[in-house]
């Protein structure tokens, strides 16, 4: 069983993740179980417990984004797990780079390139591989 993080201040946002992302993804991991977080602090304690095996974080979350949050837990954290970023424009895309996200996919969320991003990350880390650049929807559509 992998456990996945979704950080959004909006409910209606972590539901629409918990739901593209559905609780088998893929046979070979296992069911998934979700843990939400309202706000950064929640969130920065279930990964400092390392409670959580991926992390989705809405880059447009307030008080505190999940750009921020990203950078923040991949600077701080040790095996910080693998982080897709929700943005709102594909634009800002470029961003992950700065945020250190592993993957990023733009609202509205497309839930084939979010469980893709969720599978292969989910799997890399089994596998403890590290991602070395940020996945994108077009690197996952392919």
């Amino acid at each position: 069983m992998s456990t996945v993080l979704v950080y959004a201040d909006r409910a209606d946002v972590r539901e629409h993740v918990r739901n593209a992302i559905g609780r088998l993804p893929a046979a070979d991991l296992g069911p998934i179980e979700f843990v939400e977080a309202t706000d950064a602090p929640e969130a920065i304690g279930v990964v400092d417990h390392h409670e959580a095996d991926l992390c989705v974080f809405d880059a447009e979350a307030t008080p505190s984004g999940g750009m921020g949050l990203c950078r923040q837990l991949k600077n701080e954290v040790t095996n910080c797990p693998p982080t897709i970023l929700l943005v709102a424009r594909p634009d800002d895309r470029w961003l992950a780079t700065w945020s250190q996200a592993d993957a990023v996919v733009t609202h509205p969320i497309d839930p084939g390139l979010l469980t893709e991003a969720v599978v292969t990350l989910l799997r890399a880390r089994a596998g403890g591989a590290v991602a070395r650049r940020p996945l994108t929807g077009a690197q996952l559509a392919h």
